[in-house]
């Protein structure tokens, strides 16, 4: 009787260590950024809005790990009248942040029907973009071009 507690005691104890090894126990922490940067030039205005989720995980072990999810949405548009875009057959924009950058052109065989233009995408992984960030757009429509910096708006 005595060696069959032994062996059920054994058999406890590994099976405890065996789980106790196999599961591994981890915190997280989540951080969410949610920006808007906005800024304007002579004939153009526009808006970023940047989103991320940041998350740290650290296991019992003591090892870090980082993930990152982001996407943005810039918002570009003409400040004067429909009218005056009448005769624009190219567009060019582009933003650069200390991360990423991004250009967009488009052509135009008829007259534009909107002053608003938009462009976005997103990463995985990535970079994070600060609250304190400076964005730096240029815009060039035929033979106009304009720069100028987008900032928090709640900075």
């Amino acid at each position: 009787m005595k060696k069959v507690f032994t062996v059920l005691f054994i058999m406890m104890v590994l099976t405890a260590c065996s789980f106790t090894n196999s599961k591994e126990t981890q915190s997280e922490t989540r951080t969410e950024h949610n920006y808007q940067f906005i800024g304007n030039s002579e004939h153009w205005e526009a808006e970023y809005s940047y989103e991320a989720t940041e998350i740290w995980r650290e296991n019992e072990r003591k090892q870090t790990g980082h993930s990152s999810k982001d996407s943005y949405e810039l918002v570009l548009k003409y400040k004067g009248s429909l009218e005056e875009l009448s005769s624009m057959k190219n567009l060019e924009y582009s933003f650069e942040t200390t991360s990423q950058s991004a250009s967009t052109k488009e052509q135009f065989p008829e007259p534009p029907s909107e002053k608003v233009f938009r462009t976005g995408g997103g990463s995985e992984g990535g970079a994070i973009i600060g609250e304190g960030e400076v964005i730096k757009v240029n815009v060039k429509w035929d033979d106009s071009e304009e720069s100028f910096e987008l900032h928090n708006k709640d900075k």
